[in-house]
């Protein structure tokens, strides 16, 4: 029976996609160790985040899609946030059982506040690379994340 082998560059890519899954799980726990004190784990600062990227309200299946995440667990989440009094639901003109996700003046001040603690850490964790190197490693993992959202891979 014949084996399939991966080519030089599958061989690379699983190496890099072992080492994604690695930093991942050092990145959650970095991240949950940094916002502990605001009461945010790095699922709560991640979703805050991709309220405030979107720009405007939005319901939490189009939160979910935009961070690539189960809809269930992301609504899990945001119902803790809407406990805490970080967020809101809004009537969803556009859909009466979606409704939309609105942030706080307390969700955007704990928002704030974690991002003044990420920069001197980021800062440190980039220390000694160039941007260069970061911004080839964002081009990689970037046509990755393309490629699986094409190949329906979400």
């Amino acid at each position: 029976m014949s084996k399939t082998k991966r080519t030089p560059a599958g061989e690379a890519l699983t190496g890099f996609i072992l080492e994604l899954f690695r930093a991942n799980g050092l990145l959650l726990t970095a991240g949950d160790r940094l916002v502990a004190s605001l009461g945010l784990t790095s699922a709560r600062w991640q979703i805050l985040g991709a309220i405030v990227d979107a720009g405007r309200p939005e319901p939490v299946a189009w939160l979910a899609r935009n961070l690539g995440a189960n809809r269930q667990n992301v609504q899990r989440i945001v119902n803790d946030l809407e406990r805490d009094g970080l967020v809101v639901f809004e009537v969803n003109p556009h859909h009466r059982r979606a409704q939309l996700v609105v942030l706080t003046d307390k969700g955007r001040q704990i928002f704030d506040a974690a991002g003044r603690l990420q920069t001197p850490w980021v800062n440190g964790l980039a220390d000694g690379l160039s941007v260069k190197e970061i911004e080839a490693a964002h081009r990689v993992i970037g046509a990755l994340r393309d490629r699986l959202e094409e190949s329906g891979e979400r």
